[in-house]
């Protein structure tokens, strides 16, 4: 039952992995890999010597720690509240609205967010105006379109990660709330005292396996997003490599750049999975 699955994998993951030899080279499509001239390390010191170069990967490291510090801190704040909930079909209701956007891909919530904050007539605008504020261009403002990105993107993800800290409060032993409660502990203390602890386990995990996603700021939503007014504030690695190499030619310099990232990322993964095992006692087998 496994063959199916490995053979896809070694067709599309790992025998692609032989055209990586094009970022040493200076290729050329009609002269193809063996034919092209060889050149190094040219494209990897390209990638340092331009401001537009740092700045693509600044942004991509930028984008990605907000996602990941919010992705984190808001399921923790909706899974504890919802806990709170004791009327069962409202809680399942909330849960499983919050958690439908998770289903709906960016190509649609693009077009959706497009329309709704667009300066002229978007709802969002529509709204400032009538508490008289100037209409806000989101996706067309540097700084407004990193917020608008990591708040979108936390809003369709949090009730996929509220799952996972639900799961982690059913854990924890209802004992202790007794004991806190004859005790005289309100709820405040409790959750800080007792629900919080509890969670800090799978927090540290969830945190430290972020890490190995630092460089991949999320290439769908940004691509269907973002425009050139927004690029010195929002371009990021996956979108400039698809530029460079598919709609410029670069495919040198586009594969130096895909490359590099994945070394980085592959090394941040490592890291995070020994961090989770020391820290969370977690391992993968």
């Amino acid at each position: 039952m496994v063959v199916p699955g490995v053979l896809l994998a070694l067709l599309f993951n790992y025998i692609p992995m032989a055209g990586l030899v094009i970022a040493f080279q200076d290729f050329k499509p009609w002269l193809g890999i063996t034919g092209s001239k060889w050149v190094g390390l040219f494209h990897f010191r390209f990638m340092f010597e331009y401001k537009e170069n740092t700045q693509v990967i600044w942004n991509t490291f930028i984008i990605a720690v907000l996602k990941i510090i919010a992705g984190l801190i808001v399921p923790v704040v909706f899974a504890i509240l919802l806990n709170e909930v004791r009327k069962m079909a409202f809680k399942r209701t909330v849960q499983t609205l919050v958690y439908l956007p998770h289903f709906l891909s960016w190509v649609i919530l693009g077009g959706i967010l497009l329309d709704m904050l667009s300066p002229e007539g978007g709802l969002v605008n529509r709204l400032l105006g009538a508490f008289g504020f100037e209409p806000v261009f989101f996706l067309g403002n540097g700084d407004w379109f990193r917020a608008t990105v990591v708040i979108s993107d936390v809003w369709k993800e949090f009730g996929f990660g509220t799952i996972i800290f639900l799961a982690s409060l059913a854990g924890v032993n209802p004992s202790l709330y007794e004991a806190a409660e004859v005790d005289g502990a309100s709820r405040w203390k409790q959750t800080v005292h007792i629900t919080l602890p509890g969670l800090v386990p799978i927090m540290i995990v969830v945190g430290t396996l972020s890490l190995g996603n630092i460089l991949n700021a999320g290439f769908d939503q940004i691509f269907n997003l973002y425009n050139p007014l927004v690029y010195d504030k929002g371009d990021i690695i996956d979108t400039f490599v698809y530029r460079q190499g598919i709609l410029s030619g670069k495919m040198s310099f586009a594969t130096a750049m895909g490359l590099l990232k994945s070394v980085i990322g592959f090394i941040l993964i490592v890291t995070s999975y020994r961090l989770a095992y020391k820290y969370a006692n977690y391992k993968i087998f």
